[in-house]
């Protein structure tokens, strides 16, 4: 086989691979979505459905505020989380979900047996407060734990280093069009022990979002567990750096908003 065959023999194959990989995508997606459901009927508040660790979920969502709605990346984290149980066993680990919106990921974490903390802005606790409480009563064998949490205030105070020991740190479209990208990296800094694990699934938007994940990786190994570019959402697993190693990476410039 001379030289232009071998080449054109390469591309090819590299071709049908790109297509099999695009058509397992697919089927992936199409599942994941599959697990979102609407009511049959119109009810005088409206909710979503979702059928993730072998219960139905309701989950009411707020049209006014980005917070209080279910993104694709947290459908995303949540069948990861499902499908991924034995190597990633959430039973009786202690859990924090940052950014957790509606609570649908703290809400499977907990119905797959974690001792979850669901964390967000006071202002979105009470719709989160009622579909955690409405979709684990009863049914986990921990009952999770709602608690506010503003990126980068209070942290000590509100979650001292000494006694705040968290397994998981969970987060699914925290990364957006925002001014707090410095508190978020400064939350995930304080809450992350050298043994714990972040589940964070992404959303690609903006440049900023890159140079974010760039300014992480200062401080945290960075790895792809999925990828689906048909949704922009790359889904990461990281762990802290060795202190040593963090001090001696260069500290990229302050995000410009």
């Amino acid at each position: 086989m001379d030289l232009k065959s071998s080449q054109c023999n390469h591309l090819q194959n590299e071709l049908i691979k790109e297509r099999q990989e695009g058509e397992e995508e697919e089927k992936i997606v199409a599942e994941i979505m599959k697990r979102r459901f609407f009511p049959a009927v119109i009810t005088h508040k409206a909710w979503e459905g979702f059928h993730f660790a072998g219960h139905e979920i309701r989950i009411t969502e707020a049209i006014d505020c980005y917070g209080a709605v279910v993104w694709p990346s947290a459908l995303v984290l949540c069948y990861f989380l499902e499908t991924n149980s034995k190597q990633y066993n959430l039973v009786d680990k202690n859990v924090i979900e940052i950014g957790a919106g509606t609570g649908l990921v703290s809400i499977v974490a907990s119905l797959l047996g974690a001792l979850v903390t669901a964390t967000d802005l006071p202002e979105l606790l009470g719709n989160l407060q009622h579909n955690v409480l409405r979709n684990t009563k009863m049914k986990c064998k921990h009952q999770p734990r709602v608690k506010e949490l503003s990126w980068g205030v209070d942290l000590e105070k509100n979650f001292p280093r000494s006694s705040c020991q968290f397994d998981y740190i969970m987060a699914a479209d925290v990364v957006y069009h925002h001014p707090f990208l410095d508190e978020l990296l400064l939350t995930f800094d304080h809450l992350c022990k050298n043994d714990t694990v972040i589940l964070w699934a992404m959303r690609f938007r903006l440049e900023k979002e890159n140079q974010f994940v760039g300014r992480f990786q200062t401080l945290f190994n960075l790895e792809v567990l999925s990828d689906f570019p048909s949704l922009n959402i790359t889904l990461y697993k990281a762990m802290r750096k060795s202190r040593m190693t963090s001090r001696m990476t260069t500290r990229p410039s302050k995000l410009l908003v």
